[in-house]
């Protein structure tokens, strides 16, 4: 069976050939296993265009989806080794959620090619898609094998997109519940923003990752600041002269829920506090967490350290959610998915943390975490 997908709910024109078929091992009635190849996945990217706005234009978005869907489609066609629509037996398209102007264009143009080629349709929610790139081949496996079973559930899926940010129970195939969601920012969304306030540009996740790494790769180097001399240090660099404290929104509530507007407003708080940028006209500096000896006089100084904070502070907050509601729910397994997802400092935290919360009372034996690979996992903040 070949599945043809189209995506269209935010800024990338997608378009997939995904083939499904039975597994030639051997399974019970109550174990289903199946085998899924992607043929083909071709994405239109529109980054450039959204750049210089820090952000996505809705408006910008539709135009260039109706502009580049039928390229799209024509090049995943060819990558298949299809010669038409009339060889793929079933359309998928994301039916939400998402930006409406977007989302409109992906589903007309499935429904036009349903109707035209007399194929069955389906509707697909974005975050089910989410979920399930978890169970794509990596790219030196041709395939991957889906599989109905107790191993994996009941499975924990944390959501982390630019959109959206959620805690779902898997208890099966099909079978979800929101335990936790974001009650404004989603974590994207604040890689975003943050990297706005650092003149970083878009896509904020990136980027806020690699000014990181600067900061952990800075050498120590030896200074003759009197204001530092003062203060007995002989030598210094970024690492021993700020002391950058942000906060961890909700970190230790009793929910699930997520809150990252608030970590944002502190980066801005904090950049005021140093003037090293003019505080925005309407906005009032506030209370910062920031306890600093010495003030940098130029953002780029201090933009890697504050960087490396914000990043570990999302961080710091979905680990310890997903561990509070594993051990809670008394999951057997976790799935990572979303753009977020392909963070490295993500990936690697909660590898570790899941190794070391197996060997800890209660032990849940969690089967370590299952990714989204790579390839599949566009990581834009």
């Amino acid at each position: 069976m070949k599945i043809l997908g189209i995506e269209t709910s935010c800024d990338e024109t997608s378009i997939a050939v995904l083939e499904v078929v039975p597994s030639s091992h051997k399974a019970s009635k109550d174990k289903q296993k199946t085998k899924v190849k992607v043929l083909s996945n071709t994405i239109s990217s529109q980054i450039k265009i959204h750049a210089k706005y820090g952000g996505v234009y809705p408006a910008l978005a539709a135009r260039e989806h109706a502009k580049n869907i039928d390229k799209v489609l024509k090049l995943t066609l060819k990558e298949a080794g299809l010669k038409s629509v009339e060889e793929v037996d079933l359309i998928a398209v994301t039916k939400g959620p998402g930006l409406a102007v977007a989302l409109i264009v992906g589903i007309t143009f499935a429904k036009t090619l349903a109707w035209k080629f007399k194929k069955p349709i389906a509707g697909v929610n974005h975050l089910e898609g989410h979920i399930y790139s978890n169970w794509l081949p990596p790219k030196d496996l041709d395939y991957r094998l889906l599989t109905i079973d107790d191993r994996l559930f009941p499975a924990l899926c944390l959501i982390v997109s630019g959109g959206h940010t959620e805690l779902v129970l898997m208890k099966d195939h099909g079978k979800f519940k929101i335990i936790g969601e974001t009650l404004d920012d989603a974590a994207g969304e604040a890689f975003d923003k943050i990297a706005r306030l650092l003149g970083l540009g878009y896509p904020g996740g990136p980027l806020i990752s690699k000014e990181a790494e600067k900061f952990c790769k800075s050498a120590i180097q030896p200074t003759l600041d009197p204001r530092l001399l003062a203060r007995e240090f002989s030598s210094g660099c970024m690492a021993d002269l700020l002391q950058i404290s942000l906060p961890r929104p909700m970190i230790n509530s009793k929910n699930f829920d997520f809150s990252f507007s608030g970590l944002k407003t502190a980066v801005l708080y904090l950049i005021s506090r140093l003037n090293l940028e003019k505080p925005r006209p309407g906005l009032e500096t506030g209370p910062s967490r920031c306890h600093l000896d010495y003030l940098p006089d130029d953002l780029d100084e201090i933009r890697p350290a504050v960087a490396l904070e914000a990043q570990q502070a999302i961080v710091d907050v979905l680990i310890s959610k997903t561990l509070r509601a594993a051990k809670q729910y008394k999951v057997k397994s976790v799935l990572l998915s979303g753009g977020v997802s392909a963070n490295k400092l993500l990936r690697e935290t909660m590898d570790e943390k899941i190794a070391k919360f197996n060997k800890e009372p209660p032990r849940l034996n969690l089967g370590g975490v299952i990714f989204t690979p790579p390839r599949y996992s566009l990581y834009l903040g």
